[in-house]
């Protein structure tokens, strides 16, 4: 198929029957539309109908919290003191979680993963400080993305496209399991994985060449998602499927640049994203980065009503949370300063923002953000009903303590 504009009745023709929006979501909530001034898929501002109302009084510290919990955020350091930065975001300001990483992008040494022994008591540290459950996410797809692996004291593990290749459900369990049973073990309960783009692109640098995806064959994708997500629930580590809606057919990587699919992306690549909703498999999504003005002539995908709201929550009946990449990756900062992008983000509809601190390190990132959130539902650009129904969803997965 060619980069050919396509209407959003159209996108889910090719993929199988229209999904009806409601029942075929986790949380079993409807899919109200979220209020605030967003740009319409042809990057025209809404109508000021949409516009909230204002609060008549705002409790700014309850408030805070809540959209604290809404971030994941990286950190440098495999111990910590209860006077770091990362502490007090967690223990004072309710940070909902951190992302932990085996290498440091800006150095290039070791950042927060060690050995076994030093990230399990990195990890209690950490959720001990939380007033409430924190997240605590890492990227353990396996092959050449897995943070724990041989140099730190864990084992190796094979990558979703030798998993793929397979085509077993014997061996894929046995795999996820595996893995999953290094998280538990470990203390992490969000695994930032399985990959379920198309790899339909054999030079894609961001999914084929890194042996991120199961396969080119939608079917296979499912399958093997099926049962490595099921793998990971029974440990009781939650997932997040990506990267919506398809990074198979990019020719880039939306950490280092800005990524057009427009003329590669085709409507097939939603169907692993639709199947897997709609069989209740899912505990998030995440939504990528790059450029898809066949869905939006403006915007990224992840900054996109049309997207995230239109599409994935409304025809997709996706109600449950969703999941930004990096906030801070290069297909966004080339375009947009942070708290234009955060803006954009939330009015689009996401209800966790990612901030890795690795393209850039801020020590102030969690209060730099609560702040300019706060701000938008100050000048009615969010509604705090919208915070409530994002935390709601998160707690959903990890219920405060």
């Amino acid at each position: 198929m060619t980069g050919r504009e396509v209407t959003r009745r159209g996108l889910l023709t090719g993929v199988g029957s229209v999904v009806v929006a409601t029942g075929l979501n986790a949380c079993g909530a409807g899919n109200d539309p979220v209020p605030g001034p967003v740009s319409t898929s042809a990057g025209t501002p809404a109508g000021s109908a949409s516009t909230p109302a204002a609060s008549p009084a705002l409790d700014e510290a309850a408030l805070r919290k809540k959209i604290a919990r809404m971030l994941i955020v990286g950190f440098r350091g495999a111990q910590v003191a209860a006077n770091d930065w990362i502490m007090r975001a967690i223990s004072e300001q309710g940070l909902g979680g951190v992302i932990l990483f085996d290498r440091d992008q800006q150095s290039g040494g070791r950042r927060n993963i060690n050995s076994p022994r030093q990230v399990t008591a990195l990890i209690r540290t950490l959720t001990e400080a939380a007033p409430a459950k924190l997240i605590v996410s890492v990227d353990q797809e396996g092959g050449k993305v897995a943070r724990l692996g041989p140099s730190n004291g864990f084992p190796a593990t094979r990558s979703q496209a030798e998993i793929g290749a397979l085509n077993s459900p014997a061996v894929t369990r046995g795999w996820a399991e595996g893995m999953a049973q290094t998280l538990v073990r470990i203390g992490v309960n969000l695994n930032f994985a399985p990959v379920v783009d198309l790899a339909v692109n054999p030079t894609n640098p961001a999914v084929a060449l890194l042996d991120r995806g199961f396969s080119a064959d939608p079917d296979v994708v499912v399958a093997r998602a099926t049962e490595t997500i099921d793998a990971y629930r029974r440990s009781g580590v939650r997932t997040s499927i990506k990267h919506f809606p398809g990074l198979g057919s990019a020719t880039g990587n939306t950490d280092f640049e800005a990524v057009d699919v427009t003329g590669t992306w085709t409507r097939t690549e939603i169907e692993p994203f639709q199947k897997l909703i709609r069989a209740g498999t899912v505990d998030t999504v995440m939504v990528t980065h790059f450029l898809n003005k066949q869905l939006d002539r403006d915007r990224p995908v992840s900054l996109s009503r049309a997207v995230v709201t239109d599409l994935l929550r409304g025809e997709l009946g996706w109600d449950g949370v969703v999941v930004t990449d990096d906030m801070q990756a290069v297909a966004i900062t080339s375009r947009y300063d942070p708290d234009e992008a955060i803006q954009y983000a939330l009015q689009a509809g996401v209800d966790q923002l990612v901030l890795c601190n690795q393209a850039v390190y801020d020590t102030a990132v969690v209060e730099k953000t609560v702040d300019k959130v706060l701000s938008m539902v100050k000048t009615r650009q969010i509604a705090t009903a919208q915070i409530d129904r994002s935390v709601a969803r998160i707690d959903t997965l990890w219920p405060p303590r």
